[in-house]
Order: structure tokens, then sequence, then C-alpha cells
């Protein structure tokens, strides 16, 4: 019987070991475990992933497009923007003439996105930046989006004060929320529908819609209300960003 104690404790032990480094992705390990698994993965994370630029296009870029119609010239935030998806989804479009602040903690997931936006290069700024703490200033952003990656973010209530804090009054936020089965290997990390949206409005959002977008993620957008003296900066230059991955 010894052998079978040992089999099962072998059992357990892989069963444990692969929720912490694969259904968790490292989360439960800390900061510098998540950034060493993305930077192992990037180079096949969009292959992982199966990202269809058309479906990126019709379901990601054209709606936050249409919530920016008057705005010229839009400056976004892109948190956690790993191989830059939203970015390219966003530069592809004809009537798409802002800029794109991309940020991320993995230096080999903003490698792969500097690659596939290069054509874009100066409309595109990318820096490796921790999103608990956003070095940007008050109210700069016209939208702020952040995908997959809140249930993976050190302190993620932090990230998204920090998110409605640089988004200028009257500016979207976009984020995911996950949720399905894969939201039960993440406790403490996925949120409830409800309490989600309970958060962003305690932030002050405004207009805090939720639809689902993929199979195991709801798509959340609000609004930082608007305030008829506010002032945008439309240049990357104006908030002190170069390309830090260069």
């Amino acid at each position: 019987m010894i052998w079978v104690s040992a089999f099962l404790a072998a059992l357990l032990a892989g069963g444990i070991l692969y929720w912490l480094l694969v259904l968790s992705e490292g989360v439960y390990l800390g900061k510098r475990v998540v950034i060493a698994l993305y930077d192992r993965c990037a180079s096949e994370y969009d292959a992982v992933k199966k990202a269809m630029p058309h479906e990126d296009a019709g379901r990601l870029a054209r709606p936050l497009l249409t919530r920016l119609q008057g705005i010229h010239s839009p400056l976004i935030l892109d948190v956690a923007t790993g191989t830059g998806r939203l970015p390219l989804a966003l530069l592809r479009q004809w009537d798409f003439t802002g800029r794109i602040v991309g940020m991320d903690l993995s230096q080999r997931m903003l490698d792969m996105a500097r690659r596939k936006t290069s054509a874009q290069r100066h409309r595109m700024a990318l820096c490796r930046e921790d999103a608990a703490a956003l070095p940007f200033p008050n109210g700069v952003f016209d939208a702020v989006t952040c995908l997959e990656a809140l249930e993976f973010l050190s302190r993620p209530q932090d990230a998204l004060l920090g998110m409605v804090r640089v988004l200028r009054p009257g500016g979207q936020l976009v984020v995911t929320n996950r949720v399905g089965i894969d939201a039960l290997f993440l406790p403490g990390r996925a949120y409830r529908r409800e309490t989600l949206e309970r958060m962003l409005q305690a932030l002050g959002l405004t207009n805090v819609k939720t639809r689902r977008w993929q199979a195991h993620y709801d798509l959340i957008q609000a609004q930082k209300p608007p305030h008829k003296s506010a002032r945008r900066g439309k240049d990357i230059s104006l908030i002190g960003i170069s390309n830090s991955t260069e």
C-alpha cells in the first residue's frame, strides 16, 4: 500500500503544480513567476490564443472607436498589452488617427508587440511598467484598456484605480474579467460580474456595461464622467513616453 500512497501523493503534487504554473499562470507564486512564464511563452503566445484579426477588429477595435467618435487623434493606453493584440487591431483601422501607449512587465512580450506594430511605430510607444503604479499624469488618455490581464496583476484594485486616474473626463475604460469554469481556478482573482461592476461604479465610473466576449471572459465598458473644462493631451510626447523597449 505504500506505493499506492506514494503514487497518490505524486499525483496530487503534480496537480497542484499544474494548477500553479498552467491554470493560474503563476499568479499565486508572485509577480516574478508570472513575468518569467510570459517571457518564456512570448513567441508562441499568439498561436496559443488563436486570435483572429477580423474578430479583434469587429469585437474590440470598432466598438471602441465608436465610443471615441468626435475625438481627434485619441490617445489610448493599453495596460498589460502583451504582444500588442489590441493596438494592432486599432492601427489596422482606416479611420483610427490616434496614438497608443502599450505597457507590460514582460520584456519578451513587448519585443513581440514591437515587431508586430513596427510599420506604425511613429504612432505606438511601448514601455515596461507595472500596472499597479502607472507612471502617467492624471487625465491624459481618451481610453484605457486592459484585456485578459486583470486577474494576473499583482494588485488589481490598485491597477483599476490608476487606470481611472489617468483617464480623462469623458474617457472610456475597457477591461475584461475571467468567468465560467476558468474562474474557478482563480479564487480571489476573478470577480463576480456584479462585484466588478460595483467596484467600477465606486471608482466614479458611469455607463458600466458588461457583455460576454469570449467563452471565459466578460468585456466591461465604462465611462469617466465628463467635465467641460477638461483638457486632453493628444501626443505621446506630451506625457514623456518614448519607446523604452528599444
